[in-house]
């Protein structure tokens, strides 16, 4: 089975990307959904998280979870705190990957798709055979996060700040598909990829 990783920037369109290869039936592995799970009711991370940084979680009637707001505020702009976090998340993540491709090789997949978005910030592209890179301008993909409820100019500064930058990943990928034109020509590349897999 071969696996690709897909990857960009917040706000550069990988949604539409990765909606696309489900579409033409390939199992992806969605790791923010993994994060949110792990840190959602009676997840793998809630103890963790709250070891480490103490008021972060809230009862719920399905069980304790990370409360996603107090947690953002403990680590926004704090290095050292968001690398902790990131060393409590990371490895629980690749867990839910590697139980993810062992599902898609027994169900027979000849093409899996980690949609990770740090893939390059945490040697992802080691465990994948290409990478997929989503890219936009610049000014499009800060209109498309800025629209984002709850997102500021400052929060959208700390986000990019941890990120590889779009042209760094634009020259290590295998491939581009680029999602400022429109979201039928996004759509449209994913499917030759696919069509040319190899």
């Amino acid at each position: 089975m071969r696996v690709w990783g897909l990857t960009g920037g917040i706000g550069m369109g990988k949604s539409t990307a990765a909606n696309t290869f489900r579409r033409l039936r390939i199992p992806v592995f969605d790791a923010d959904a993994a994060v949110h799970r792990l840190q959602g009711p009676g997840g793998a991370a809630v103890r963790p998280i709250e070891a480490a940084f103490p008021g972060t979680t809230r009862g719920t009637p399905r069980g304790p979870a990370v409360d996603r707001e107090a947690l953002r505020r403990a680590v926004i702009g704090h290095d050292a705190a968001l690398n902790r976090l990131e060393a409590i998340v990371h490895p629980l993540v690749r867990r839910e990957e590697r139980r993810f491709l062992a599902a898609a090789r027994r169900r027979g997949a000849r093409l899996a798709v980690l949609d990770v978005p740090l893939l390059f910030e945490t040697g992802g592209e080691r465990r994948v055979d290409k990478v997929i890179v989503v890219t936009a301008p610049a000014a499009t993909q800060r209109t498309r996060v800025l629209r984002r409820r709850g997102m500021t100019e400052e929060r959208l500064r700390a986000i990019l700040a941890r990120q590889v930058p779009d042209s760094l990943r634009r020259r290590r990928a295998d491939h581009l598909v680029h999602t400022g034109l429109s979201r039928h020509h996004a759509q449209r590349a994913v499917r030759r990829l696919v069509a040319h897999q190899g």
